[in-house]
């Protein structure tokens, strides 16, 4: 299991750092209804983890991957590559001045059920997190592991995962008022090198999963 682990750290990481979903949980905090709809966009954000990572260990285990070490090193590889293709795209555009999404615009309007889909949506829909999830689910499902540990490492995954989205909603709950000038900060830092940490993002969590794709050939 100590494997597994290890292969799925750097994912977890990846989707830990992972700026817009960091930023929609601020603009929560901020909103006219910040408890409820926070609550509702870290339940929908951990259940989405959850739901697409379990999704795709469940997939890889029922088509026997663990006892498919080649094609599980070309997915690595193919999926490191569209990760690394990711960053770079990034890198290139990452000077060029983007309006804010119309959803965000729309979270002060939100209520529990809307922030609940907006945090599903982010981390079982959203292709930059997916491929994450996808390459931790297929990581997994190839370990050759009980259900019970498979249960263990998907739950170890996604509070690292989630880590970063529920420390400032849990934070703002129990000292609201001390969590508003760096919540504050926090926004306005991410706002500013957003596509720059995606991209260095990217390349890193690519490049090791190329990597580790080689390796098992």
């Amino acid at each position: 299991m100590n494997g597994v682990i290890g292969e799925i750290l750097p994912l977890a990481v990846g989707i830990a750092i992972s700026p817009i979903p960091i930023i929609a949980a601020i603009l929560m905090l901020f909103s006219g209804h910040a408890g409820s709809t926070s609550t509702g966009y870290l339940v929908g954000w951990v259940l989405g983890i959850v739901v697409a990572t379990g999704l795709f260990t469940v997939v890889s285990g029922s088509v026997g991957a663990s006892e498919q070490p080649t094609g599980v090193s070309w997915v690595k590889v193919g999926l490191g590559a569209v990760l690394m293709m990711a960053g770079l795209r990034q890198w290139r555009g990452r000077n060029e001045k983007k309006g804010q999404p119309k959803w965000m615009a729309a979270i002060d309007k939100m209520g529990f059920v809307q922030a609940f889909g907006l945090g599903f949506a982010l981390a079982a829909v959203n292709p930059k997190n997916l491929l994450m999830a996808v390459a931790a689910g297929v990581a997994i499902g190839a370990g050759g592991l009980s259900v019970a540990d498979d249960v263990i490492v998907i739950v170890i995954f996604t509070v690292i995962a989630a880590s970063t989205v529920a420390v400032p909603v849990i934070a703002y709950a129990v000292a609201k008022d001390r969590m508003r000038g760096p919540l504050n900060e926090a926004k306005s830092w991410l706002d500013e090198h957003t596509a720059a940490v995606m991209a260095v993002l990217f390349l890193v969590i690519g490049a090791v999963l190329v990597g580790k794709g080689i390796g098992g050939f």
